[in-house]
């Protein structure tokens, strides 16, 4: 207490000086309307940045739960528009009475959290299991395309074979035509993949669409890959086609897990004309 009876009694007059000043520029204020709409102005700037520096911070803290929202709403359409009947469907997207609404696919959603792309055999790592009802060998897409294929399922995890891996083989089409070919990766670049085996009749141009096929039990005719980026022919044939994909395959997060309920029904009577 002494020494603050001190520091005032050592500097009253620098003191006096400031509320002075500071009374001079409230009278100024309140007594000239141009000054007090400029102090006012300036007060909102000052305050609309903090705030807006603080929503900013907010939207961030918000977005992981928005993204969230988001890839639920989008299973959720999907999986309407997969009904006959478009009845409405309780929330739990991945529990649906098959039967009573006699859909073929069922898109549960789910979340990436790890994801390798640099090497030559890539896997990723998705937050659901067969305690979600996933199993192997089911298409994993996001909003922008195709993603891979499952392959080793835990209670509550999932690997996915991505669509960057040498071994990884998808039936894919031209947008524009029924010429269908399998897409693979050649280990170069991660946002290229290689269109292999269709046929020359095709006319392929720079910037074609290409999509799934529709050929498996896997993927739904239809979901996006990418464009043609080039191409070269050789002896009648072509040399190689290039397809520059729309997924970003370094940066995934939300992400959905396809089932296709007629796949056991398709596999055995398959199975069962290759052995007769």
């Amino acid at each position: 207490m002494q020494q603050i009876v001190s520091f005032l009694d050592k500097n009253k007059l620098f003191i006096l000086f400031l509320l002075l000043e500071v009374l001079a520029v409230i009278f100024t204020i309140q007594s000239h309307s141009f000054h007090k709409s400029k102090f006012v102005n300036s007060a909102n700037f000052l305050s609309g940045g903090v705030y807006n520096k603080i929503n900013n911070f907010k939207e961030i803290l918000l977005l992981k739960k928005e993204n969230e929202r988001l890839n639920d709403e989008n299973v959720y359409l999907k999986n309407l528009l997969n009904l006959e009947d478009k009845e409405i469907i309780q929330q739990d997207l991945t529990v649906i009475d098959t039967l009573k609404y006699n859909q073929k696919y069922i898109y549960t959603g789910a979340k990436v959290i790890n994801n390798n792309y640099r090497k030559n055999n890539n896997y990723l790592t998705i937050n659901k299991g067969s305690n979600q009802g996933l199993g192997s060998d089911l298409g994993v897409v996001n909003s922008k395309g195709i993603v891979g294929i499952t392959k080793s399922v835990s209670g509550n995890y999932t690997t996915v074979l991505s669509i960057l891996n040498v071994n990884s083989r998808i039936n894919a089409k031209l947008l524009t035509s029924d010429h269908y070919g399998s897409l693979s990766w050649d280990n170069n670049d991660y946002n290229t993949v290689q269109l292999l085996d269709l046929p020359i009749q095709a006319d392929i141009y720079r910037g074609d669409t290409v999509v799934t096929g529709g050929k498996s039990t896997i993927f739904p005719e239809g979901i996006p890959i990418g464009t043609i980026k080039d191409f070269k022919t050789f002896n009648n044939n072509y040399e190689y086609i290039n397809i520059l994909l729309f997924n970003d395959m370094s940066s995934l997060g939300q992400i959905q897990v396809i089932k296709n309920f007629d796949k056991i029904e398709i596999q055995t009577l398959e199975e069962k004309s290759t052995n007769e």
